[in-house]
Formats: structure tokens, C-alpha cells, sequence
């Protein structure tokens, strides 16, 4: 998508896989759970899943390989996972420089989530100080007014209208930053252009058209091209 025009006021980042290596952990994790019943974790499944909020993922999972567990269990089960391999989440590139950089320019920017609250804050265990910079974080697996996770697009209009004064004049005004195609769908149904960083091995053929932007890295991303300030050449973030 090459039409998009640069007047960006406000700012969301989705977290997994985008500022947070955690959908490694999500794969290691599932793999477990899957190989116990003789399954093996694909990016098949792992594809539908990335971004949905957590029933909604479960759900996917156990249906996909016909899992003899319901979705509390499946819940239970890979809760154990998580605590024990989340904190260990390493930011990706770029991640820091981009949002230390948004921050001290007064630009306003949120989180918004498919995770619950409980495995956010374990995911943010070594990084609470540049997570402590966003002004709110909407999870759409917990708040009530997020009524459909992605690729409904519910928690980016509710974390949208939780930024505080000066609002966001427009949804166009609202830069989205994703990593998954679900996410891809969310920003643009909510009427915010969407910049995707994918996976490598995501396929991206469906949505690649709907992004304002694909980029390898969030490294490469270029504020003023979207109407924001630029990185100061003397400055280093990180």
C-alpha cells in the first residue's frame, strides 16, 4: 500500500513477536503440549492463532488437532509453560531505539494485546522501566469492552479512545505496528494504517497488500515517512 499520507499524531504497538521474542516461547511451549498427544506444532495453526486473544487461540488449537482437553485444561496446562519460559523474553531489534525515541518526543503510545494481563507482566519481567513508558495497555484477553479479539477490531479502537488529551482527531491518524496477519486485519477494520514486521516464516500473501508498509525489522523502520520526528543522528536509545 503506497497511498498512505503521512499525519500520524498517536501510536500502537502490538507486543508479541513485534518488541517482545516471545512467540518463540508460544512455539516451544505448544510443541510440548501438542507432542504429549502425538502432534506436531506447525506454522499452519501457529499463523491462525498469532494475535487472537487467548480462548480464541485455545480454541483454534484444540480443533485443529482434535486435542482430547477443553480449554480451561489447555489454559492450565500451558500456564506452566509460560511461567517458567516468559521471563526470559528478549526485546527484538529496534524495539527499544523506536519507542525510547517516540516517547521522548511526546509522541502518545499504547499497547494493545492479544495476552492476558497476567502473562504480559511475566513477559515484561526484565524490561518493566521501557514498558513503564506507554501510556496504558489494552488486553484483549481480559478487558471486557474488547468483545472480539483480532482480527476483530475491537482492542485497537478501544486502546485508541484510552489515549489521554489530545484524542486522536482520526483513526487514520493512529499508526499500528504488527507483527501477524490477524493484526493486520484489526488495524485496518479499525481504520488505522498498519506497518507489519513478520516473521520470516509467516505467509503474508493475504494481508501484504493491506499494510502501509512490510519491513524485515523494526530497525528499519522510518519515522518521518509517517509524518513523525526523525531519530536524531547523535542520539543512541539503546
Amino acid at each position: 500500500m503506497d497511498t498512505y499520507k503521512p499525519s500520524t499524531t498517536h501510536v500502537i504497538f502490538d507486543c508479541d513477536g513485534l518488541l517482545l521474542d516471545t512467540e518463540s516461547i508460544y512455539s516451544k511451549v505448544y510443541t510440548e503440549l501438542c507432542g504429549k498427544y502425538g502432534h506436531t506444532f506447525n506454522w499452519d495453526i501457529k499463523a491462525k492463532m498469532m494475535g487472537t486473544a487467548e480462548v480464541d487461540s485455545t480454541k483454534l488449537l484444540i480443533d485443529y488437532f482434535n486435542l482430547p482437553l477443553s480449554v480451561e485444561e489447555v489454559i492450565s496446562l500451558t500456564h506452566q509453560g509460560y511461567v517458567k519460559y516468559f521471563p526470559e523474553a528478549k526485546l527484538l531489534p529496534g524495539a527499544e531505539k523506536l519507542v525510547r525515541h517516540l516517547h521522548s518526543q511526546g509522541v502518545p503510545i499504547a499497547v494493545a494485546t492479544g495476552s492476558s494481563e497476567k502473562k504480559y507482566d511475566l513477559k515484561i519481567t526484565h524490561h518493566k522501566e521501557l514498558f513503564s513508558l506507554f501510556s496504558h495497555v489494552v488486553f484483549a484477553s481480559d478487558d471486557p469492552e474488547v468483545r472480539q479479539g483480532k482480527p476483530c477490531p475491537d482492542v485497537f479502537t478501544v486502546c485508541a479512545k484510552r489515549f489521554p488529551s489530545p484524542f486522536p482527531a482520526s483513526p487514520s491518524n493512529v499508526l499500528v505496528f504488527e507483527d501477524a496477519s490477524n493484526g493486520v486485519e484489526a488495524a485496518v477494520a479499525a481504520g488505522m494504517p498498519c506497518v507489519l514486521v513478520p516473521d520470516v516464516n509467516l505467509d503474508i500473501t493475504k494481508v501484504k497488500d493491506k499494510a502501509a508498509e512490510v519491513l524485515k525489522s523494526l530497525e528499519d523502520f522510518v519515522p518521518e515517512k509517517y509524518g513523525l520526528p526523525a531519530y536524531a543522528l547523535a542520539k543512541d536509545y539503546t
